[in-house]
């Protein structure tokens, strides 16, 4: 079923605080094959609370997780991410169209820090494959 194309412009309840922590950090630049020895958090740590937010629309959908592809990902940073910083991301569905059984899903996360100052811009396509027709 496709979504509805009132979800344009509406925004999700911000996530809960995260505290960028010196492991959280390193832990990441691991998994991605990098190290981390102090200085900004890697430029796509930003995805850690991205992705969060990302989940809670899916969950407030009822989206499946398995029939998404994730089309492109783009940060635009106001200032870097530091150890030490908390934040929250509030998802914002930004875009809509319907290709070929698809919904194109434009999402817009913006990470704000505990004073509320914005971090950093997350900007997301999402494509869910619409359901497979029974034979």
């Amino acid at each position: 079923m496709p979504l509805d194309d009132s979800l344009v412009g509406s925004s999700l309840p911000p996530t809960p605080p995260y505290a960028v922590t010196a492991e959280a950090v390193a832990d990441f630049a691991a998994a991605t094959g990098g190290r981390h020895v102090g200085g900004p958090a890697p430029a796509t740590f930003p995805i850690v609370l991205a992705f969060e937010a990302m989940q809670a629309f899916l969950d407030a959908e009822g989206l499946d997780l398995h029939r998404i592809v994730h089309g492109e990902q783009r940060f635009d940073y106001r200032r870097p991410v530091l150890v030490g910083d908390t934040l929250t991301a509030t998802l914002t569905v930004s875009s809509l169209r319907r290709i070929g059984g698809n919904d194109i899903i434009g999402t817009t996360s913006t990470l704000t820090d505990e004073a509320g100052e914005l971090v950093c811009t997350a900007s997301a396509t999402l494509v869910y494959r619409g359901e497979e027709e029974q034979a």
